[in-house]
C-alpha cells in the first residue's frame, strides 16, 4: 500500500496521467493485467479511482484532490521487485511525502 500526500491536486484529477503511472508499474514490475484499467472520474474537482486485475491479483487506486492525496494498493499473489514509488510518485505528481508500506506473506516456491 502506498500513500502519497502533498500532490498536485490538477494531476489528481486526471486520468490519462493516472493511467499513466499504472502502465508504467505494469512494465516495469513485470505485471501481467488481464484487461484495461478501469476509471471512474468524480464530478468537478473529485477525484479518480481506478483498477485493473492482474494474473498476480489486482492494482487499485483512488486520488483525494481535497487531500492532495494519492493511494495505490498493489496486491501481488508473488514477490515482485522493489519499485522507486517515493522517486516517481515525487516526478509524476509532485508528492512531498510518501509512504509505502509492503505486507510480506508467505509463498511457496
Amino acid at each position: 500500500m502506498v500513500e502519497a500526500h502533498g500532490c498536485d491536486a490538477c494531476a489528481l484529477q486526471d486520468p490519462i496521467k493516472l493511467d499513466a503511472l499504472f502502465g508504467r508499474l505494469i512494465r516495469e514490475m513485470a505485471l501481467h493485467p488481464l484487461s484495461d484499467a478501469q476509471w471512474h472520474k468524480f464530478p468537478g474537482a473529485g477525484g479518480v479511482t481506478g483498477m485493473v486485475m492482474l494474473s498476480e491479483s489486482h492494482l487499485a487506486c483512488h486520488t483525494f484532490p481535497e487531500y492532495r492525496s494519492l493511494c495505490l494498493n498493489l496486491f501481488c499473489c508473488r514477490p515482485r521487485p522493489e519499485w522507486d514509488f517515493e522517486q516517481h510518485l515525487r516526478e509524476e505528481f509532485g508528492a512531498t511525502a510518501v509512504r509505502v508500506r509492503r505486507i510480506e506473506r508467505p509463498y511457496s516456491a
